[in-house]
């Protein structure tokens, strides 16, 4: 095998680009798109609060189904080809979204994108331990990330434009056009990534030698030794999907409903969530590479909590600003530093594994936040509470990852 005598010409960062590619399409547009699009959905559909929760949670039931059997059918197709089927079904059930006309349309077809969206994404974050060494995962998994980001910008200003020119149906447009959109990119996908660095005569990024190489009860008992370990690290995902989750889904519907901005104006507020977090995951994956996950993992819920708190405080508008700038910076920082972390517990080979199993907890609490906080907003009239409820998970998630240990024999 060869090294590259150049780090930024490694075809690692290939990966990583093609990877933010992904997760524009998979995440930014395929799951965070339905914020800006459902409160003129549910105009059209004649939604409640209820349902539009369910519709999001039907969302990562899907991306549930798919986590529990992505390690299987990677381990049948490889990474590359399942993140490209992962994409397709994206693209298609979000184009089927644009012709449906009843809440249990879109909630099969949405379920059908969480399925989509976790077929791409889980074996993605996992090819960061295969591609990248410990020193730089943290860096490599934030340019991932910021896929998201950028599909967040696009969908607060092409979504509101859409809806401005096309009437109440323009949510249809929209729908439509992102599909095609992660279309496109499922073919980018197939082209360009690489199940491993040996596809292309490489070692990782910042690798110096081969890495010993485990055989599979050895492995085993790698992964047994850091069980508990991972299922501390799981906990902590949960209580960020619980709640991130809530924030993104409903601060749109509850800027418009609420606190009556037109839909153009929140638009604009959910770009610039959009355009700070593009530096989320590359900031603090930095920081994190720099002063360990757990410490990094402690000043992103902090951050949390503090927008929260001022979200759900119902306070003057300055400071629903402020909420929104903190959330931006903060938002995709969890899932880079998690992406990271299963490579330094555990060996590469064990690292889709590793990340499909703490998404299960991950999984979990995107289920029950959406739900949970539509309740509460029909009960109350407002997302207040729920918002209340995230900065208390959040606050728990801070104590949560003071305790979590230095992993011992990392790759």
């Amino acid at each position: 095998m060869k090294t590259s005598a150049l780090d930024q010409f490694h075809y690692g960062w290939i990966i990583c680009l093609t990877g933010s590619a992904v997760l524009f399409a998979c995440l930014g547009l395929g799951r965070f798109s339905l914020g800006m699009l459902l409160p003129s959905m549910g105009v059209s559909l004649h939604l409640n609060y209820s349902q539009m929760g369910l519709i999001s949670t039907g969302n990562f039931i899907g991306y549930m189904i798919s986590v529990v059997l992505a390690g299987m059918i990677v381990g049948f197709l490889g990474a590359r080809r399942t993140i490209t089927t992962g994409l397709i079904i994206v693209a298609i059930s979000m184009i089927g979204i644009s012709r449906s006309t009843n809440f249990q349309g879109v909630l099969a077809l949405y379920l059908a994108t969480g399925i989509g969206t976790g077929l791409a994404n889980v074996p993605l974050m996992g090819l960061v331990s295969h591609w990248f060494s410990k020193d730089t995962r943290g860096r490599a998994a934030g340019i991932m990330v910021s896929g998201n980001g950028i599909g967040i910008v696009f969908t607060g200003f092409f979504i509101p434009w859409v809806s401005l020119n096309s009437g109440g149906e323009g949510w249809r447009i929209g729908w439509l056009t992102i599909g095609v959109i992660s279309a496109i990119i499922s073919v980018i996908s197939v082209l360009l990534l690489r199940n491993n660095p040996r596809e292309k005569g490489l070692l990782p990024l910042g690798q110096k030698s081969n890495a010993p190489v485990f055989e599979h009860s050895k492995l085993q008992k790698k992964f047994k030794k850091n069980l508990r370990t991972m299922i501390h690290i799981g906990a902590i995902y949960f209580l960020f999907g619980a709640t991130y989750v809530v924030y993104a889904t409903f601060i749109i519907t509850a800027m418009v409903n609420e606190r009556h901005f037109g839909e153009d104006t929140a638009g604009r507020f959910w770009a610039v969530v959009g355009g700070l977090s593009i530096f989320s995951g590359p900031l603090f994956g930095w920081l994190s590479d720099k002063l360990g996950r757990e410490i990094g993992m402690i000043i992103v819920f902090i951050l949390f909590t503090i927008s929260y708190a001022l979200a759900a405080a119902n306070l003057s508008n300055p400071f629903l600003y402020a909420s929104i700038v903190i959330f931006g910076i903060v938002v995709w920082s969890i899932p880079t530093i998690m992406s990271a972390a299963v490579g330094d517990y555990l060996a590469p080979e064990q690292a889709v594994k590793a990340f499909g199993f703490i998404t299960l907890f991950f999984g979990v609490g995107q289920i029950v936040g959406p739900a949970l906080a539509g309740y509460t907003a029909d009960i109350s009239g407002n997302f207040n509470m729920a918002f209340w409820l995230c900065s208390i998970l959040t606050t728990l998630a801070v104590f949560l990852a003071y305790f979590l240990g230095q992993p011992n024999d990392g790759q």
